[in-house]
């Protein structure tokens, strides 16, 4: 039973949005080196452990369709989200109305990363989702703040958006078992959608949080600590 894995990605999404009722002061800048760091370790991941695993297998001329899949998916899914996934705060003047589409977008993608995690994947994968879903549930959490929520609303949509990945991580292994059906067939085709989908986002982080496409020193320390970090666990694994 993999329960410290469901642990991670529930607490972190989870406690991430629960950190809005902490906050007493404008924190968009170390917000901001919280996602340089988590971008550039989702980007590093992806590159040293992902690609190469979805590449092993014997459909390897699909994959990189798959791939362009998961990055167009993950741009129609931000048409309805507004970038939440990349910790972006927008200001909504719609008083007491849901935002609908942020919500569902933001749990069918949170879902879908928690589908390869049954079968075979790293813990760097587990520790890459759930780093980039603390602020992306803080700025859900800010969003419905800023929409007049109550606070025992705000934490039961936090609860539902961190249970959408434990929950596709436990429909996956009900899959890769038997108890579902077969994902082997499947399995490096979903993989190669999560990749496409990781791979935007990562690089959305990095580039678009910059004024004028320009790294300051205390964002470009965050992004080498992700991608050190990311290292440190690809050459730990190689070394067993």
């Amino acid at each position: 039973m993999e329960a410290w894995k469901f642990a991670v990605l529930f607490f972190c999404a989870f406690l991430g949005g629960t950190a809005i009722f902490l906050v007493k002061s404008d924190k968009s800048k170390l917000l901001k080196l919280i996602l340089s760091f988590s971008g550039a370790y989702l980007f590093a991941i992806t590159v040293l452990h992902l690609i190469p695993d979805a590449y092993s297998g014997t459909d390897k001329g699909e994959i990189g369709i798959f791939i362009l899949i998961g990055f167009l998916l993950q741009i129609f899914l931000e048409q309805f989200s507004e970038g939440v996934e990349h910790g972006h705060i927008h200001k909504h003047q719609d008083g007491n109305l849901f935002p609908f589409g942020i919500m569902i977008s933001l749990c069918l993608h949170a879902f879908l990363e928690g589908m390869p995690l049954a079968k075979d994947q790293h813990n760097e994968l587990i520790f890459g989702i759930s780093l980039h879903h603390i602020p992306a549930a803080f700025a859900l959490a800010s969003i419905l703040m800023q929409n007049h929520f109550k606070k025992g609303s705000i934490i039961i949509y936090l609860l539902i958006f961190a249970v959408m990945a434990p929950l596709g991580f436990y429909v996956s292994i009900g899959l890769s078992n038997g108890t579902i059906g077969g994902i082997d067939a499947y399995f490096n085709k979903i993989m190669g959608i999560v990749i496409g989908i990781f791979l935007h986002i990562s690089t959305t982080i990095l580039f678009e949080s910059s004024a004028d496409h320009k790294i300051n020193t205390r964002k470009m320390i965050a992004v080498l600590l992700g991608i050190g970090v990311a290292l440190i666990g690809f050459f730990a694994g190689h070394a067993h």
